[in-house]
C-alpha cells in the first residue's frame, strides 16, 4: 500500500480513461480492499470516477452516507486515488498501519463513521502528459497479460527514465559497462522507418552513455531472424548503424540453425557472438545439430570482414542433452573444427570414467542419428507423447529411429561394466526414454490407424498397452533419476519461497510453466518435459481421455470432434496445474533394472518393424 501511496500519477492510456476504465480502476481497488479487510471490506464502498479531478491533480473523497450500512464511502479520481483514500481512513480513522514488513489491522467494531466529508487532492503533477504508445500482444496472449508500452524516444522523460533506471541498476550491482536492451524483441515496431528506428536505438544509446560514458550495448539479433518479413537490411541497418561501431554488441541468437550474420554483412560492422541457442522451452529430448555447430563459428570467423567476437550459449533450458553443451564449450577454444567421432569417443570414455565398445558404438548411433540434425532445426519437441492427442499429429523424425533402438541395446549390453557409474545410469535413462518416446508415436499410429479403420478391437488393444503399461513403465525409469523428477522441480520452486502461500503460488507457477504456460494453454506444452509424476498424472490422463472418445465414438457411431475434445482435456490439464498432489523429490528404483524390464518387452517389436539390424 505504502508503495502504491508513494507513486506519482501519470495520464492513464486511453483504455485506461472514461467509464469502462474507471469500471477496472474500481475492480482492482475494491479487490484490494478484500485482500486487506477480508469479510470487513464489506463496509466500506470504493468507487472510481476521472471526473472527480476536473482534468486537474488526483482527488479522493470519504463520507458516511446517513442512513447506510456503509461506514465509509471512498471515491477517488482514479484507482490510486481511492487507494490512498482508503489508506486515509485505515490510518486515521482505525488506527491501521501497513508497510513491507509488518501489517496491523485490528479493525474497531464498528467501522467509525465520519462526522463530515473529507476531500484531499495531491500536489503533485510529476510524469507530465507523454507520448506512450501501446505495442501489440505477444504470442497467444492477449492484452491482459501483454501488450507494452513504448515511451516515444523524442520525449524528454526518455533521457530521464533511462538514465535513474541505469544509475539505481549500477548502484546495486555494479558494472561491466555492458547493458543489456532488447527494444522490440518478439514486439513489432510502430513503423518501419528507418529513421523512426535509428531514432530509438539513439536514444536507448544516449540514455546508456548519458551514465556510463564507457557503455557498450548488448542486444539479441534473435528479433531480426525471428520476424524477416519486417526487418528488412534498411530497418537493420538503422537499428545498427544508429549506435556507434564498436559500442554495440549483437548476440547472433540461433547460429547454429539460422545465423543473422550472413545476410547483413556480419551485423553492418557491430561486434556480435556467435551463439547456439539449441533448447527452446527446456524439452527433454535427445536434439543436436553437431555437424553445424562443429562448422559453423569457423565460417562465421572466415566471413568477409567478419566482426565475430566470440561464442556464446543461449539455450531456454538447461539439464538436458550434456554432450551438446560440451562440445560447444570445447569449440570456444578450437581454431579448427573437431574430428567429431574420434570426439564423442573420447567424451564417452570420460563420462563413464573407462573405455567401453558398446557404449563407444552406442554414441556414434546417437551422434550420427539424433544429434546430427541438419537444415533449419528447432528443438520443440513433437512427440506425440507430450503434445495434446488428435488424429493429426505429426509423428516425422529427423533420423533414422532404429539407431536409437540400436544404441539402447548397446548401452544396456555394458550395464554390467558401466553400471556403477551415475552418468551412464542417467544416460541409460535417457536413453531408454527417447526410445519409449519413439515407441509412444508407434502406438499412437496403431490409436489412429486403427480408429479409421473403425477396427475397435485393434484400437482397445494398441491403448490398453500405452495407457497400462508403457507410460507407467517410462514414469517408473524417470522416477529412478534426480534430473527426472516433476517433485524435484515442485519442491525448488517451493523453496525460493518466504511463506506458505508464496510456496503455493511459486508452485503453481511452476506446474502452469510445463503445461498449459498461460491461464487458458496460451501456449500450451512450450516448456514440455519427460519427468516422473507428469507422464503418468498430466500427459497419461489426457491420453486415457483421448483414447476413451474414440473407443465411445466408434462404439456410438458418432464422430469424434477435436474441439470438444480440447474443451474436455482442458479441464484435465488445468486440474493438473492446481492439484496439490506432493511428488517425491528422491529417487526410487534401479535404473538398469527398469530400463532392462522395458527392453525386453520393447525391443523385439521396435526392432520387428521393417529393422533387422546396423548396417
Amino acid at each position: 500500500m505504502a508503495a502504491v501511496l508513494a507513486a506519482a500519477r501519470a495520464p492513464l492510456p486511453a483504455e485506461l480513461r472514461g467509464p469502462a476504465g474507471d469500471a477496472r480502476q474500481e475492480a482492482a481497488v475494491r479487490a484490494l480492499a478484500r485482500r486487506l479487510l477480508g469479510s470487513r471490506a464489506a463496509a466500506v464502498a470504493l468507487s472510481v470516477d476521472a471526473a472527480l479531478a476536473a482534468g486537474g491533480p488526483d482527488v479522493y473523497r470519504l463520507r458516511s452516507p446517513p442512513g447506510s450500512t456503509v461506514a465509509v464511502a471512498v471515491t477517488g479520481s482514479s484507482g490510486v486515488a481511492a487507494a490512498a483514500g482508503l489508506y486515509r481512513y485505515l490510518r486515521d480513522f482505525c488506527g491501521c498501519h501497513l508497510s513491507w514488513s509488518a501489517a496491523q489491522l485490528r479493525l474497531p467494531d464498528p467501522l467509525p463513521r465520519l462526522q463530515t466529508e473529507i476531500r484531499a487532492a495531491t500536489p503533485n503533477r510529476v510524469f507530465p502528459r507523454i507520448n506512450a504508445t501501446r505495442l501489440g500482444n505477444w504470442s497467444h496472449f492477449d492484452c491482459t497479460l501483454s501488450c507494452a508500452y513504448l515511451l516515444s524516444p523524442e520525449e524528454p522523460m526518455f533521457q530521464v527514465i533511462g538514465t535513474l533506471f541505469l544509475k539505481e541498476l549500477i548502484k546495486e550491482f555494479g558494472t561491466d559497462h555492458i547493458y543489456s536492451a532488447d527494444t522490440f524483441n518478439e514486439m513489432s515496431p510502430l513503423s518501419s522507418d528507418p529513421a523512426y528506428l535509428a531514432g530509438i536505438s539513439n536514444a536507448v544509446f544516449r540514455a546508456m552513455t548519458g551514465v556510463d560514458p564507457e557503455a557498450r550495448w548488448l542486444m539479441q539479433g534473435w528479433l531480426f531472424q525471428h520476424q524477416p518479413d519486417f526487418w528488412q537490411p534498411p530497418q537493420v541497418q538503422a537499428v545498427l548503424r544508429a549506435v556507434p561501431l564498436g559500442r554495440m554488441i549483437v548476440l547472433d541468437l540461433f547460429a547454429e540453425s539460422k545465423p543473422v550474420y550472413e545476410w547483413t554483412e556480419s551485423f553492418y560492422g557491430q561486434p556480435f557472438i556467435w551463439c547456439m541457442l539449441h533448447n527452446f522451452g527446456g524439452n527433454h529430448g535427445l536434439f543436436g545439430a553437431v555437424e553445424a555447430i562443429n562448422r559453423g563459428p569457423f565460417v562465421a570467423r572466415r566471413f568477409p570482414n567478419s566482426t565475430m567476437v566470440g561464442t556464446g550459449l543461449v539455450p531456454e533450458g538447461i539439464e538436458q542433452n550434456d554432450m551438446v553443451y560440451e562440445l560447444m564449450n570445447e569449440l570456444g577454444w578450437r581454431h579448427e573444427p573437431l574430428n567429431l567421432p574420434v570426439w564423442v569417443s573420447r567424451y564417452a570414455q570420460r563420462r563413464y570414467g573407462a573405455p567401453n565398445a558398446a557404449a563407444g558404438a552406442a554414441w556414434q548411433l546417437l551422434l550420427r542419428s539424433v544429434y546430427n540434425c541438419t537444415g533449419a532445426c528447432v528443438n520443440h519437441n513433437h512427440s506425440p507423447l507430450v503434445r495434446r492427442p488428435s488424429l493429426h499429429m505429426d509423428t516425422q523424425l529427423w533420423y533414422n529411429a532404429s539407431d536409437v533402438y540400436e544404441a539402447w541395446r548397446l548401452l544396456l549390453s555394458a550395464g554390467a561394466t558401466l553400471g556403477s557409474s551415475p552418468a551412464f545410469r542417467y544416460d541409460l535413462a535417457d536413453v531408454t526414454r527417447q526410445a519409449v518416446q519413439q515407441l509412444v508415436a508407434d502406438y499412437y499410429q496403431r490409436i489412429r490407424d486403427s480408429f479409421q479403420r473403425r477396427a475397435l478391437p485393434e484400437l482397445l488393444a494398441a491403448g490398453g498397452v500405452l495407457l497400462y503399461d508403457l507410460l507407467p513403465e517410462l514414469d517408473a525409469l524417470l522416477g529412478s533419476q534426480r534430473l527426472f523428477l516433476l517433485g524435484r522441480l515442485l519442491q525448488s520452486a517451493r523453496a525460493a519461497a518466504t511463506s506458505e502461500r508464496e510456496a503455493e503460488q511459486y508452485e503453481h507457477n511452476a506446474r502452469n510453466q510445463v503445461t498449459l504456460w498461460g491461464p487458458s494453454g496460451n501456449i500450451l506444452d512450450y516448456a514440455n518435459k519427460q519427468l516422473a509424476g507428469l507422464v503418468l498424472d498430466y500427459y497419461g490422463v489426457r491420453w486415457s481421455l483421448f483414447v476413451s472418445l474414440l473407443v465411445e465414438s466408434l462404439n456410438t457411431g458418432s464422430p469424434f470432434h477435436q474441439e470438444q475434445f480440447n474443451q474436455a482435456v482442458f479441464q484435465v490439464e488445468r486440474g493438473f496445474v492446481y492439484n496439490e498432489k506432493r511428488y517425491p523429490a528422491m529417487p526410487i528404483g534401479d535404473t538398469l533394472e527398469i530400463a532392462r524390464k522395458i527392453f525386453l518387452k520393447y525391443y523385439p517389436s521396435a526392432t520387428q518393424r521393417g529393422w533387422d539390424g546396423p548396417p
